[in-house]
């Protein structure tokens, strides 16, 4: 079983609060850990894609909660909404007699969309939310995972612990990152991503918006998978795909909600506010899915198609993002482009310090590929540190002065 290096965050989120959710996309391997947790902790454990349990939890949550006692961990909590007023009641409760109510209970949650809305309401200073993410590159390979830093000399020891081939790198590409496709090497991916398309479509998009057309919504996320690190132009889909404004609006949500998507937007300030482009860019959360549902099947048809660039800065943009997020560390992440055509793909705001990413597939650079980065920082109001080009190159090397080539196998 692999490691996950966001346990640890949840641990934490147990001692210090009565609720712990756990969201994220299906099968990024929530009921794995919390089945962990469950037997490390001696939990309780109820999944509400029981039906049976489900109908109990929607139509009698009091029943529900009086049936399975805290301290309890609720899968799938989506499907019955009504049991956070009863949580948050159960808890204040504790609280007001003067008991314990820190880890009383752990929910997941693996389509968000009306589900924290109802948290905002009900648990608000009562649960620490963790978003859970696919698999990480360190994780798969039984690596300590630290969130991403720009710094030559850790970078060198990183990429010597962690080197990436370019085969090997196309290969995790088009596989993807979710457990399932670790936990059985010989799991065919097509096989995979058709089930997983399907049950998504089936039991989780159904569930929130009234899907008359089915295969036009998965030639929604079939274009969008094309799409992945450009920027989103509604109107090009609405047309692409016959629907409404209105309706790739909607679509839109039930993707991000999903966590199938996510919106990189655009960095901004006062100073660059008239000049830069104000549309998000578009990525896919897993670049195995966003393979399988762009047809692009295997590694060599990846390397050879006008896909492989995008590919790549997505699989870095992730991987990045989610070496922060696996520390449940809080930080701001930005692209920027501006109307000169001057463009850095990842921009990490942190602690007030700007630092500026460019996502290559070749090997060798200079001053010239990061003319943008002097761009922004003559006008930026913040202090700009340390800055990279993360690409194929096996070596870490200067590209200017605070600047630095950086291997993938670095992240």
């Amino acid at each position: 079983m692999i490691e996950r290096t966001i346990k640890e965050s949840i641990l934490k989120s147990i001692k210090n609060k009565p609720i712990t959710l756990i969201t994220g996309a299906r099968q990024v391997g929530k009921s794995t850990l919390c089945g962990e947790i469950k037997r490390e902790l001696n939990y309780g454990y109820v999944s509400l894609d029981n039906l049976r349990e489900r109908e109990t939890a929607i139509k009698d949550p009091e029943l529900f909660l009086a049936l399975h006692k805290a301290p309890l961990i609720i899968d799938e909590v989506q499907y019955a909404p009504k049991l956070l007023d009863v949580i948050e009641s159960i808890v204040n409760k504790v609280k007001f007699e003067g008991g314990n109510n820190k880890g009383m209970y752990i929910l997941t949650g693996s389509q968000i969309y009306s589900l924290m809305e109802n948290v905002s309401e009900s648990l608000a200073g009562r649960v620490s939310i963790i978003e859970m993410s696919p698999l990480s590159l360190r994780e798969i390979r039984g690596l300590k995972e630290t969130p991403f830093v720009i710094d030559p000399v850790i970078n060198k020891e990183r990429n010597e612990e962690n080197p990436v081939s370019i085969d090997e790198l196309f290969d995790y590409v088009v596989r993807g990152f979710y457990p399932e496709l670790y936990d059985n090497k010989d799991l065919d991916t097509d096989n995979f991503y058709s089930d997983y398309v399907k049950t998504y479509i089936e039991r989780d998009v159904s569930q929130i918006i009234n899907l008359n057309e089915k295969l036009k919504f998965q030639r929604f996320m079939e274009v969008l998978a094309s799409l992945t690190g450009e920027e989103f132009v509604a109107n090009n889909l609405a047309k692409s795909i016959g629907v409404s404004l209105h309706t790739i609006d909607s679509w839109l949500s039930v993707l991000v909600a999903g966590n199938i998507v996510y919106l990189l937007e655009p960095y901004n300030e006062n100073s660059t506010l008239k000049r830069v482009v104000k549309r998000p860019k578009i990525y896919f959360y897993d670049t195995g899915l966003a393979a399988y549902l762009a047809r692009l099947s295997n590694k060599e048809v990846l390397k050879n198609s006008i896909f492989s660039g995008r590919f790549i800065e997505t699989f870095i943009i992730n991987e990045i993002i989610k070496s922060y997020k696996n520390h449940n560390k809080r930080t701001n992440f930005y692209y920027y482009r501006d109307i000169d055509q001057k463009e850095i793909d990842l921009i990490i705001l942190d602690g007030g310090i700007l630092h500026f990413i460019e996502c290559k597939s070749g090997i060798s650079y200079s001053k010239k590929d990061v003319s943008a980065f002097k761009t922004l920082e003559l006008k930026s109001k913040y202090k700009v540190g340390p800055s990279s080009i993360v690409c194929l190159t096996d070596v870490v090397y200067s590209i200017d002065e605070n600047i630095y080539a950086v291997p993938i196998g670095a992240i």
